[in-house]
């Protein structure tokens, strides 16, 4: 179980880290004119930016900390509210919760992302953001909901942590909001086991996420800083072995990308489109998606049920905490705050989920219902 960049590790990620470690600094921060220092994590985050086309990138520990540091950018804090879809990992709920916000479940469309009426039916006064999570390697609907959030005035956080490289009309995932996160974890597109990155245009915006990912300090610095701090941080930094692995692993998303847009035209290429029987997940962007997984929507949750029995799996209505009715500690919270969490509650995902099933192309996970498909490296011939 893990995603492809996993899979792929090998000798360019070990003498990275070797080198790493051969330089006696493992700590992100160093004197730049001292040649051993290697500088990985200010390197990945200049690369990063660059392979996604956006001018500012910060590198933290994990991406639910990113999320976690976008929304602090934004000031997302008590009081407001931050709307979120009913399909997603319950980092971008939990996210939200922790930094004082109240997450309102919004439904999805057959897309599997955020249905775009649903959504304008859930802003009121105390929205202050949308967050848009790019699910199972597609893009979301993600400039119409950005004119939407415009119109409000309501700011927009991208999920990306499913679906790094993925673009909508030509543009990466992550470029179009006010401020995105990422995912380097096990189950990612790449990987350093775990890892986070956020990323924005707005320099403010990358100013303050700067400082609330380390201690409060503005921008990058050589060594120990002391002075006048405006924001109050923690300690979300990520250190040179782990950039160092991420800059080995960024060189390959391409390859990655490209290898499983080809298994999902193999893999539908042994799949007979029956009409009456089920439809694939509609695509936001038929050709921007990463390709980690494709979805099948049955007509009725028997159907869905058997198929997903006789590949040993399971619908994605029960694929654990990706599903916002699974989210038993969100729901204990939000109770507190007479916020609906429970099965029903969403009643057009409710019923996409118990009719779909999710096949691998390249992110192998229980958890997330693609226990059963293709890994990148499959034989299909």
């Amino acid at each position: 179980m893990s995603g492809p960049g996993r899979l792929l590790l090998g000798k360019e990620e070990k003498k990275a880290v070797n080198d790493v470690i051969d330089s006696g600094y493992l700590y992100r921060y160093g004197e730049f004119t001292n040649k051993n220092f290697k500088r990985n994590v200010f390197n990945l985050e200049k690369r990063f930016s660059k392979f996604i086309g956006n001018n500012y990138s910060v590198a933290t520990v994990s991406g639910t900390m990113a999320l976690v540091v976008a929304l602090k950018a934004l000031d997302v804090g008590p009081g407001d509210e931050v709307l979120v879809p009913g399909y997603t990992y319950i980092a971008s709920f939990s996210s939200i919760v922790f930094c004082g916000a109240t997450p309102i479940p919004v439904e999805i469309d057959n897309s599997l992302t955020l249905d775009v009426e649903d959504l304008k039916n859930k802003i009121t006064k105390k929205t202050k953001a949308i967050m848009v999570v790019h699910m199972l390697g597609s893009p979301a609907n993600i400039q119409k909901i950005c004119k939407i959030a415009k119109k409000s005035k309501i700011k927009v956080v991208e999920d990306c942590a499913q679906a790094f490289g993925a673009k909508f009309n030509k543009k990466r995932v992550g470029t179009f909001g006010d401020i995105a996160a990422f995912s380097l974890n096990h189950f990612k597109v790449i990987t350093t086991g775990d890892g986070g990155i956020i990323s924005t245009n707005n320099k403010r915006l990358y100013e303050r996420a700067f400082a609330f990912h380390d201690q409060g300090h503005m921008l990058n610095r050589a060594n120990s800083a002391e002075g006048k701090r405006k924001i109050i941080g923690l300690n979300l930094r990520m250190n040179e072995l782990t950039g160092a692995v991420a800059l080995a692993q960024l060189k390959k998303v391409d390859k990655i990308i490209n290898k499983l847009n080809y298994n999902k035209r193999i893999l539908r290429d042994f799949i007979t489109k029956k009409d009456e029987v089920f439809q694939f997940k509609k695509q936001n962007d038929d050709y921007g998606q990463c390709a980690t997984s494709d979805t099948i929507i049955f007509k009725s949750k028997n159907l869905a049920k058997n198929f997903a029995k006789i590949l040993n799996t399971r619908t994605v209505s029960k694929s654990g905490w990706h599903v916002y009715s699974n989210m038993e500690n969100i729901r204990s919270y939000l109770s507190t705050k007479n916020v609906a969490f429970k099965k029903g509650t969403l009643k057009n995902t409710d019923s996409i989920l118990d009719r779909s099933v999710s096949i691998s192309l390249g992110v192998t996970d229980d958890g997330l219902g693609t226990k059963f498909g293709i890994k990148i490296f499959s034989k299909m011939s």
